[in-house]
């Protein structure tokens, strides 16, 4: 039997509460691929370096946070991240992750940018607490967990393959080509554990099925 394939995670001050990275660990390990999983980052086992990245199959980077706060601190690593992914490696994006995969500021993997999905016309939440959005992912509607998260604007000719849309027909999850490898982004939260639900008064969700699909979505070649 082979050995699991590498998923590296990033967990630092990018992503807080730490508790955004354990989800995303979580579904790595959880999903149909298996993947061994190792944090990178300030507050990770590893450093995230080119020579680390080498050796992994995805990179993840969580949600949590604020976005300009968070460019701070891994516009250092820009360049490492975007060359892993154009020599052919993965790129997951949740909510924050799929903000800096963006380009303004991000580190400019999609085929487009991003925006806030509470200022865009028609949206049903205009705060960033805490709350469930419906979406319509592969054509099933499905109640998602969220806290300001992005959507996803994408040039007409991006060839990107959309996953999700919110209410309002705004892009909730796409998966794009960069180079040799693949991004997937998504607005929402499908890694959410009930716990966060019940945290923040809501009924739990159950969507780790969105996120596997994500996944697999994106380690298609």
């Amino acid at each position: 039997m082979s050995a699991p394939s590498l998923a590296l995670v990033y967990r630092g001050p990018a992503a807080q509460p730490s508790a955004c990275s354990d989800a995303v660990a979580d579904l790595l390990r959880c999903s149909s691929r298996g993947f061994e999983v190792r944090f990178v980052g300030p507050h990770g086992d590893l450093p995230l370096k080119p020579e680390i990245l080498a050796h992994a199959t995805i990179y993840a980077q969580p949600g949590g946070g604020e976005l300009a706060p968070a460019y701070r601190r891994m516009r250092k690593h820009r360049s490492t991240i975007r060359q892993y992914v154009a020599d052919g490696g993965r790129y997951l994006g949740f909510c924050l992750g799929g903000y800096l995969a963006g380009a303004t500021p991000g580190f400019g993997l999609l085929p487009g940018d991003t925006d806030q999905y509470i200022i865009s016309p028609d949206a049903t939440t205009r705060d960033t607490h805490d709350t469930i959005v419906e979406v319509l992912w592969r054509g099933q509607r499905r109640r998602m967990f969220f806290q300001d998260g992005p959507i996803f604007l994408l040039d007409s000719d991006a060839g990107a393959m959309v996953l999700a849309r919110y209410s309002n027909t705004e892009v909730a999850a796409v998966v794009a080509s960069f180079g040799s490898g693949r991004v997937a982004v998504v607005g929402p939260h499908p890694e959410a554990t009930p716990d966060w639900f019940v945290d923040s008064g809501l009924s739990p969700e159950a969507t780790l099925d969105l996120g596997n699909d994500l996944i697999e979505a994106v380690m298609c070649a």
